[in-house]
């Protein structure tokens, strides 16, 4: 069975933004990336133990991006994976990102397509729903657990008050989350590897992207933070009725 990965690139939750071009872009000097961890901690991990298992043979990592993007792609290789294709193209709109994956998946005949369930950047969670319209493959969203028996994916999922259990025949688009695998982090022996383990960068399609981003704008600064005295209550009581904001 042949999985494919998708991953993308995100700035560390812990890195400074700063924008630039009148707030119509980030800046990427100085701003670290990594892996979205839903790509790497679940989809990526969960397909790992797959192969682990033996009944996955090959992990094939897709991921949308410029040169720039290559060390976040080689650690992903260095996790497990065992080739990776890079889309030489900017991954801006999720449909245009989703038609430049599913046209290269359409004929390098895939099992199963495992996603994160959205990206920490903007967390729109469309490029997994996009890919298997793209693909006319089933998808299953929110999974918590994946399972391969036979030629059939049974996965659990998540939804509003519970869980419910879904099997659906291969090939699938599966979009993971917290529960699917647990985070591991690379070996040495998977960091050498990674440096001469195949790297393909192909030319993007053709298309047209649906949605442009206007502008982007940094959250307020935090306000100052009042301490009050244990055994002032009164003081305490005030300012939740002067100065705290409803929630």
């Amino acid at each position: 069975m042949k999985i494919l990965v998708c991953i993308s690139q995100v700035p560390d939750t812990t890195t400074k933004i700063i924008l630039k071009d009148n707030d119509t872009a980030i800046n990427s000097q100085g701003t670290t990336y990594i892996i979205n961890p839903y790509d790497e901690w679940y989809a990526l991990v969960r397909a790992i133990e797959l192969k682990e298992s033996g009944i996955a043979t090959e992990i094939h990592l897709v991921t949308v991006g410029k040169a720039d993007i290559e060390p976040v792609i080689r650690k992903a290789l260095a996790l497990g994976g065992d080739e990776a294709i890079r889309i030489d193209a900017e991954s801006i709109d999720p449909y245009q990102t989703a038609v430049y994956i599913a046209d290269y998946t359409k004929s390098a005949g895939y099992d199963l397509v495992l996603c994160g369930k959205e990206s920490i950047d903007y967390n729109n969670g469309t490029t997994g729903v996009l890919l298997a319209e793209l693909l006319d493959m089933d998808y299953i969203g929110f999974a918590t657990s994946v399972k391969i028996e036979g030629n059939v994916a049974i996965v659990n999922r998540e939804i509003e008050g519970g869980e419910e259990t879904d099997s659906c025949n291969l090939p699938v688009v599966i979009a993971c989350q917290k529960g699917v695998a647990e985070a591991r982090i690379p070996n040495m022996r998977g960091i050498m590897a990674a440096r001469t383990r195949p790297l393909k960068v192909i030319a993007p399609s053709a298309i047209t992207p649906l949605t442009a981003i206007l502008s982007y704008e940094l959250p307020p600064a935090k306000a100052g933070v009042k301490l009050v005295s244990a055994d002032n209550m009164d003081e305490l009581v005030a300012l939740l009725h002067t100065e705290a904001k409803s929630i």
